[in-house]
């Protein structure tokens, strides 16, 4: 069955109203498939009429349900593998050094959905146990979605969910088959915590991130939204801190305040960031 294109103007609005997201043509071929679990609950095949009776009052539950339903929620563990390694290899020994005063990290995972990128970065963690003995490590998990928060709280992965990226041995070694599924061990459950909360708002709690994760989450945002968005991730950013994106993300004409780091590809810094061996050039030169 058709959407009308009166419809699709009311879930836009719905979307950008709640989250912020834009809802371009590009991404209304899913509509239908969205829409078709809250079509079965209610008895309701006719998708216009489902639509109009759900959105009849903005900030309802039931128009809330419906954005619930437009989310893209895809996730996985150690998703881009590459990246992952890059942190492992190369920004977590800087900030084992650079933080060995204070012996403790903040770590910012945008848009966790069901929890799998915060879960992997504790298994970073957890797997360099020697390195980071004795340290506070806090992971922060944030999603615009309050059920996905609910499932990453939980930490309970079906089989098909477990399988997705990670290795047998470390299924076995960080995960309890539950009757319910695979659960998350208590070591990094301690490390993790999860908040409802939309990367357009003020943090609830500010802080300074040593590591910010923010990947495929700006593909969602129009233009001057995304401006915005890297406002958000710049404020909440330590100014020596690190920035990952998604492989089809950049801060190329969206912001002066993040540009990508020298070195390491697919990461960002500060703009005005300067490694601590350039400030001392930078002084000897300026001293003679």
């Amino acid at each position: 069955m058709q959407v009308s294109e009166a419809s699709k103007r009311i879930l836009a609005d719905l979307l950008r109203a709640e989250t912020g997201q834009d809802f371009p043509a590009s991404r209304r071929w899913r509509i239908r498939t969205a829409l078709s679990g809250l079509s079965r609950e209610f008895g309701i095949p006719d998708l216009d009429h489902l639509i109009a009776m759900l959105a009849s009052s903005h900030r309802s539950p039931q128009a809330h349900r419906l954005v619930e339903a437009l989310l893209n929620n895809e996730t996985y563990f150690f998703r881009d593998r590459a990246m992952f390694d890059l942190l492992a290899d190369h920004v977590l020994p800087e900030l084992s050094r650079t933080r060995a005063s204070t012996r403790t990290l903040a770590v910012w995972s945008v848009g966790c959905s069901t929890g799998q990128e915060a879960l992997s970065l504790a298994m970073l963690f957890a797997e360099q146990e020697a390195r980071w003995s004795g340290w506070t490590i806090n992971i922060l998990g944030t999603d615009v979605s309050e059920p996905v928060i609910a499932n990453a709280r939980a930490a309970c992965y079906t089989p098909f969910q477990i399988q997705r990226g990670l290795a047998v041995g470390q299924m076995v070694k960080w995960f309890d088959e539950t009757p319910q599924g695979w659960r998350a061990r208590e070591k990094l459950r301690r490390m993790v915590r999860f908040e409802k909360h939309n990367l357009l708002d003020p943090l609830p709690n500010p802080c300074s991130f040593d590591i910010v994760l923010c990947r495929n989450v700006l593909l969602y945002f129009d233009d001057a939204t995304r401006t915005r968005a890297f406002g958000r991730v710049a404020s909440a950013l330590a100014p020596d801190g690190w920035l990952m994106l998604g492989a089809g993300e950049t801060t190329i004409g969206q912001t002066d305040r993040i540009a990508p780091d020298r070195t390491l590809r697919g990461l960002y810094r500060h703009a005005s960031f300067e490694p601590a061996e350039q400030r001392s050039c930078s002084s000897r030169r300026a001293a003679g």
